[in-house]
């Protein structure tokens, strides 16, 4: 029979990190989320802590673990504040993870070294104004003008863009046409790697969003930016297929946090359920209440046996697209009902932002749409039925 019990290496990691976002991070998430504020300091702990180095190997300053360990972490860090675990998800996912995938000998040396260490954050520049769902629809171009590759366009929504220790973005850019073999022509799309740091490379002004409000997330402006040639990622024309792998696995990620965010408020709605008092007693006391949080909690622990299973298939070398698009829609969606329920049984005080439930109620909705909408998870699940 199949054994989900996590094994001791693991289970200390999920200890370890539960503990420091019970001690670390929630006593600040209401002051970051009220103040729009980065939270460095909660970040340079993290670091520390080898968080962005787990699924990268030690010769590259990893920690030598692999993505489940990557998904246990950010499943603890959801519980109290999605703002922090995105960032650490798609500092790792997005940001360091298609150079640990793709890149070059010299392109790791030079770059995740640094990004393991979490001194330094990356992003992925894919969406556009007019390419969300649709990614194939990218216009930032790029051409080659001698050893230089001259990037022009616009990025939307690009996590951990801004920061004051962002260093690199890649991004996603029409590099040429390929011929399909019925004779009709697509774009092709590379990667590039951009050092923030390049003229013309700008991180326009930040989104004021409903919810992640201490996640850094800025549109950004490419003019004229010029970056050498060995700065291509991977295969020229592969860009767009890279991609959509990088995607498969972060979707256990965003799984892995929703399932976080998901017990949150089961945890959040107990505690309250057995404090707080109505009509003579606990409200928990009351079967509407008390069978509101246990459907919370069948919710919250479907959707983990769900990305338990992605990771597994993962890294056991079989197919996983259709488990990874199973386990984000199932997660986002217990996420957001959860945080639902959660705010109707907190009553008037799940509707102050100070509280936990609060924010996971502003904060899960993203879950449905971020790195792929449910509708996009609902065509490629139905795509492997065959229809």
């Amino acid at each position: 029979m199949p054994d989900f019990e996590l094994s001791e290496e693991y289970q200390d990691l999920s200890d370890t990190v539960r503990e420091f976002a019970d001690q670390v991070v929630a006593p600040v998430s209401a002051k970051h989320d009220e103040e729009h504020s980065f939270p460095y300091e909660v970040v340079s702990q993290m670091a520390e802590m080898g968080l962005f180095g787990l699924p990268f190997p030690e010769e590259f300053g990893g920690m030598g673990g692999d993505y489940f360990a990557l998904a246990l972490a950010l499943e603890q860090l959801g519980r109290v504040d999605q703002s922090v675990a995105i960032t650490l998800e798609a500092g790792v996912s997005l940001g360091a993870m298609p150079i640990h995938r793709f890149g070059n000998d010299a392109q790791k040396q030079e770059w995740l070294p640094l990004l393991a260490s979490g001194k330094a954050l990356a992003g992925f520049g894919l969406t556009e104004p007019e390419a969300g769902s649709d990614a194939g629809g990218t216009k930032t171009t790029a051409r080659l003008e001698g050893a230089e590759w001259v990037i022009n366009g616009n990025k939307e929504f690009i996590t951990n863009s801004g920061t004051d220790i962002t260093k690199l973005v890649t991004v996603t850019a029409v590099t040429g046409q390929q011929e399909r073999p019925d004779g009709s022509i697509k774009k092709e799309i590379s990667t590039i790697l951009v050092p923030t740091s390049t003229p013309g490379f700008t991180a326009e002004k930040a989104y004021n969003k409903v919810g992640w409000n201490a996640s850094d997330t800025h549109p950004l402006t490419l003019d004229n930016v010029r970056v050498p040639t060995e700065n291509l990622l991977g295969v020229q024309g592969r860009g767009y297929a890279n991609f959509l792998s990088i995607l498969d696995e972060g979707r256990i990620a965003i799984a892995a946090l929703a399932v976080g965010a998901a017990q949150g408020c089961v945890d959040q709605a107990v505690k309250y359920a057995k404090e707080r008092s109505a009509f003579g007693q606990n409200i928990g006391k009351h079967q509407a209440v008390a069978f509101k949080i246990a459907r919370m909690e069948a919710r919250a622990h479907t959707a983990r046996l769900a990305y338990y299973d992605a990771a597994a298939r993962m890294l056991a070398g079989k197919p996983f697209k259709t488990q990874a698009a199973i386990a984000k829609m199932v997660a986002g969606e217990a996420a957001m009902d959860n945080a639902r329920d959660a705010t109707q049984v907190f009553g008037g005080y799940g509707f102050i932002n100070e509280f936990t439930v609060a924010r996971h109620y502003r904060d899960s909705k993203i879950l449905e749409v971020g790195e792929g909408t449910t509708e996009v998870q609902l065509m490629l699940i139905a795509r492997e039925l065959g229809l």
